[in-house]
């Protein structure tokens, strides 16, 4: 008897021993084992070639294009205009005129630094960008009397306090507008892909732009005041006057993520245009690309290096002191 109970105690644990077996082999080979380890096993592949280990293409991470609304939130309005504003912590305010009217229409801004005057058409949304950063602003609609008198039409007064100090230039505005210039965005995609150096994508819109385009000798003679580029226009024809390469040179490296002012000034007696860029290692470039009043020329953005030492750069920017920065768009 003892022997018949020694054996069925030894099979009963026998048994034990064979389903704990059975039961951490049945785990092992579980659904959720074998995939992890192929999934690690492609990622390490993956990261040690630089590949995404799906399609072998590098990741790339597209900035987001930032575009003005009018949100309809803040607005000072009546039966001739409206005024948005929104969004001033973003950095601009919105203007429309919907009365009717053949008569010449202007917008006036102004901070404590400077007034902006802006034309505007009749029916259409207008953006402007609050260009001296945080600060109280006056935005005034006025329409034409007779001559050069101006009537107040609306008005609208507030404190702007900017979330960004980039904010006015990450978007677009009426001076650089590419809301509706999707042939501008494509190709400022397309030369920038895959590049994250800000100093690189400057000096990629800079050499297609001037080795692209040529200067229209005949606009320049008869434009008048209140001329606006057409992006895709100007990227078409392939030609423009001094505010169509700043504004499509702007437009392309804003709608890439790069802070771009588009600054006029005074450089001695004589207006020019250049662009100034931000860099997390420099701060605010100034006339990283300037307008010398003959030809656009980019400085070295290091201000170390050749650009310092070209004499046509030193001629006109001299140590600085007759650099006015005058308007910022």
């Amino acid at each position: 008897m003892d022997v018949c109970r020694k054996n069925n105690s030894i099979k009963v644990l026998l048994g034990s021993i064979l389903a704990v077996l059975l039961l951490c082999l049945l785990v092992s080979c579980g659904p959720s084992s074998e995939p992890a380890k192929q999934n690690n096993t492609a990622q390490e592949n993956a990261a040690g070639n630089g590949q995404s280990g799906q399609n072998d293409q590098p990741v790339r991470t597209e900035p987001i294009l930032l575009m003005p609304q009018a949100s309809g939130t803040a607005v000072m309005e009546n039966n001739r205009a409206v005024i948005d504003y929104s969004h001033i912590s973003d950095g601009y305010v919105m203007v429309m005129y919907k009365e009717e009217t053949d008569k010449d229409l202007k917008v006036q801004i102004k901070c404590s630094a400077d007034t902006y005057v802006f034309s505007i058409r009749q029916g259409e949304w207008n953006t402007f960008p609050l260009g001296n950063g945080s600060d109280k602003y006056t935005v005034q609609v006025c329409r034409n009397i007779e001559g050069k008198q101006y009537a107040v039409m609306l008005a609208a007064s507030f404190d702007a306090v900017l979330t960004d100090e980039f904010a006015p230039f990450l978007r677009p505005n009426q001076y650089v507008n590419y809301e509706n210039a999707p042939n501008t965005l494509e190709l400022a995609a397309e030369l920038m892909s895959h590049r994250t150096a800000l100093l690189e994508k400057v000096e990629l819109v800079y050499n297609y732009v001037v080795g692209n385009f040529s200067y229209d000798k005949a606009l320049a003679q008869t434009v008048k005041s209140g001329y606006l580029p057409d992006l895709d226009a100007v990227l078409e024809k392939r030609r423009g006057i001094c505010f169509d390469y700043a504004a499509i040179m702007t437009a392309m490296l804003r709608s890439q993520g790069v802070p771009c002012k588009l600054v006029t000034g005074y450089a001695g007696e004589a207006y020019h245009a250049w662009i100034s860029v931000w860099s997390e290692t420099e701060g605010w470039i100034n006339s990283v690309i300037y307008f010398d009043g003959k030809e656009w020329k980019r400085m070295d953005p290091t201000f170390a290096s050749t650009g310092r030492n070209d004499p046509n750069i030193n001629e006109i920017i001299g140590d600085g002191s007759n650099y006015l920065e005058k308007y910022f768009y």
